[in-house]
C-alpha cells in the first residue's frame, strides 16, 4: 500500500486499523489482531494488526534507513518546524473526530479528552518554535584554539505510550524526537492504540518522510522487549508503571541505549491552615478524580491542616458524592470509566485492603454503576480516612479515583509526611503565605510542585520525577537534549604548527 493511500485516510474512527511501517499502511505478518473496547459500554471498538517480532524488526530497519540515509535529519530546521506546525495544524482541524476516538478508546470525558487532545496539538505547536532556538554554543579556550558543540540526533528511538493518555502522550514524545531529525518507533499500549495510529498517519500527511514515523501496536512483553535489547535502537522512552521501567533499564544497559523514564507516583496535596478552603478543595478534587484517577501524578495522599480537617473534609467529601458519571460525551459528566476490568479489579482490591485495615470510607469504596453504561468499567470517587503510612492504600500507587486523608500539625510534619515515599513525581501545596509556600516547595521531594494550582503540565514546563518515579523530564526544551547527542568539535588556527611531543 502507498503512502498515498494513508494520507487520503481520513475517517478516524473505523473497524480496523493498520500498522504503519515505512510510510504505509500495513497488516501484521502473522495476521493476528488486537480487540480494543469502549471502557464505557465494555462493547467491541475496533480491531488493530498486532505487530510480532518480523513486523518490529522490520519498524527498526525503516527507522535506521530513514536516519541513516534519509532526508529529514538533513532539512533545514525551519523545515522541520514547518512540518511540526502542519501536523498540529491538521490535528486542529479534526479535533473533534480525534476527541471522539479518545473518548471512545479510553472511556474518559469530554472535557478531559478535549484538554489532552489541546494540549497534543500544542505540543508540536511548541516544539516547532523551540527547535529553532537549540542549538550549541561556543566556548572559551586558550591562545589560538577555538570550541563550539552541535547537536546531533541521537538516532532511532523507541516510544512505548502508556493506556491512561495515549495521545497526548504520544505527542510528548514523537514531538521533540523528530523536531531534533530522529527517527521512532512508537509502540501504544494495547489497550488504546487508536488515536496514535491517527496521529502516525497525520504526520505522513504533513510531510515526515517514510520511515521518520514508524506506529506498531503490539504487547510489552514480545514488541516492547525486542525494541529495547534492539542493537540499533539508539534510545528508549517510557511512560508506565515503575516495576516495567526498572526492567527496560536492566536490559537497555546491555547495550548502553540512552533511556527516559516517566513512571508511577504517589503525590502529596498539603493543605495549610491559611489556605482559600474553596478553591483548594476545588482543586484537590480536580488533582484525584481528573481522568478517573488514572494519572501518574494524581494527588492521592491529602494531607490537611489538623485546624481546618473538619471544614476542609466536610467540603470535599460534599463535592467527591456530587461528581457525575455518566455519558463520557455528556459536558456535565465529571468523571469517566475505568480503563478495563483488570483496573477496576485492582481498584476494588485496594478500597477493601484498605477497609480490613481498619480505614474508614467517607465516600465511594465500590465500582459504579452507570444507567445505561452498566456493561462499562465505572469506579466511585473515593475518600478514605483513618489511614496511617503503613497501610497498603497509602503506599501504592493505586491509579484510580481514590484518595487517603490525613491530618498534620504543623509544617515540619508536613513536609515528613510528604516525602515518605518511594516515589517523586507530583505534589501540591495550598496556601496564601507565598514564602511559606515556596519554602515547603523546595523541601518536597518531586519534580513536580503545584502551588494553589490544580495544574500539572503545560508545553513548555518539565515533566518528570525524582526518586522511583524515573528520571529526564518531557514536555520541555530540556527534552530536546534528551534526544541529541552533543558533538565538541576543537580547532586551533594558529600560524605554527603544534609539535607537543617536541620530536
Amino acid at each position: 500500500m502507498s503512502t498515498q493511500q494513508v494520507i487520503d485516510s481520513v475517517s478516524l474512527k473505523r473497524d480496523y486499523y493498520h500498522l504503519i511501517i515505512n510510510g504505509e499502511k500495513v497488516e501484521s505478518s502473522t495476521g493476528q489482531t488486537i480487540k480494543t473496547y469502549n471502557p464505557a459500554t465494555g462493547e467491541l471498538l475496533a480491531e488493530v494488526a498486532k505487530a510480532s517480532k518480523d513486523d518490529t524488526e522490520k519498524a527498526v530497519q525503516a527507522a535506521r534507513e530513514a536516519f541513516d540515509h534519509g532526508k529529514w535529519r538533513k532539512y533545514p530546521i525551519n523545515r522541520r518546524s514547518q512540518v511540526l506546525n502542519k501536523i498540529a495544524a491538521i490535528m486542529r482541524s479534526r479535533f473533534n473526530e480525534i476527541v471522539e476516538l479518545e473518548i471512545l478508546d479510553t472511556g474518559k470525558s469530554l472535557a478531559a479528552a478535549q484538554g489532552q487532545v489541546s494540549q497534543a496539538i500544542e505540543d508540536f505547536e511548541f516544539y516547532a518554535g523551540a527547535i529553532v532556538g537549540h542549538r550549541g554554543v561556543v566556548n572559551n579556550m586558550p591562545g589560538q584554539f577555538h570550541n563550539f558543540t552541535e547537536k546531533e540526533p541521537v538516532g532511532v528511538c523507541a516510544q512505548i505510550i502508556p493506556w491512561n493518555y495515549p495521545l497526548m502522550m504520544a505527542a510528548w514524545k514523537i514531538a521533540p524526537a523528530i523536531a531534533v531529525g530522529c527517527s521512532v518507533i512508537v509502540k501504544p499500549a494495547s489497550l488504546t492504540p487508536l488515536t496514535a495510529i491517527i496521529l502516525g498517519e497525520i504526520c505522513l500527511e504533513a510531510g515526515v518522510p517514510a520511515g521518520v514515523v514508524n506506529i506498531i501496536p503490539g504487547s510489552g512483553s514480545e514488541v516492547g522487549n525486542y525494541l529495547v535489547e534492539h542493537p540499533k535502537v539508539n534510545k528508549v522512552a517510557f511512560t508506565g508503571s515503575t516495576p516495567i521501567g526498572k526492567d527496560i533499564m536492566g536490559k537497555a544497559s546491555e547495550t548502553l541505549k540512552r533511556v527516559t523514564l516517566e513512571l508511577g507516583g504517589k503525590s502529596p496535596n498539603i493543605v495549610f491552615e491559611d489556605a482559600d478552603i474553596d478553591a483548594a478543595v476545588d482543586g484537590s478534587l480536580f488533582g484525584i478524580f481528573y481522568n478517573s484517577g488514572q494519572s501518574c501524578e494524581a494527588r492521592s495522599r491529602l494531607y490537611v491542616h489538623e485546624d481546618i480537617y473538619d471544614e476542609f473534609i466536610t467540603k470535599f467529601v460534599e463535592k467527591t458524592k456530587k461528581l457525575v458519571l455518566a455519558n463520557p460525551f455528556d459536558k456535565g459528566t465529571h468523571m469517566g470509566a475505568i480503563i478495563d476490568q483488570g483496573q477496576l479489579d485492582v481498584i476494588d482490591g485496594y478500597v477493601k485492603s484498605a477497609i480490613e485495615e481498619g480505614a474508614e470510607i467517607l465516600a465511594g469504596g465500590k465500582p459504579a454503576v452507570v444507567e445505561g453504561y452498566e456493561g462499562g468499567f465505572w469506579y466511585e470517587p473515593t475518600v478514605i480516612a483513618n489511614v496511617n503510612h503503613d497501610m497498603t492504600v497509602v503506599k501504592e500507587e493505586i491509579f484510580g479515583p481514590v484518595v487517603v486523608v490525613m491530618k498534620f500539625k504543623d509544617e515540619k510534619e508536613a513536609i515528613k509526611l510528604a516525602n515518605d515515599t518511594e516515589f517523586g513525581l507530583g505534589s501540591a501545596v495550598w496556601s496564601k503565605d507565598g514564602a511559606r509556600a515556596t519554602r515547603v516547595a523546595k523541601q518536597i521531594e518531586a519534580g513536580i510542585v503545584m502551588i494553589n494550582c490544580p495544574f500539572s503540565a503545560f508545553p513548555g514546563t518539565p515533566f518528570g520525577g525524582y526518586k522511583q518515579s524515573g528520571f529526564g523530564r518531557e514536555l520541555c526544551i530540556e527534552t530536546l537534549d534528551l534526544y541529541t547527542e552533543t558533538k565538541s568539535i576543537v580547532s586551533y588556527f594558529g600560524s605554527r604548527p603544534i609539535n607537543p611531543l617536541g620530536v
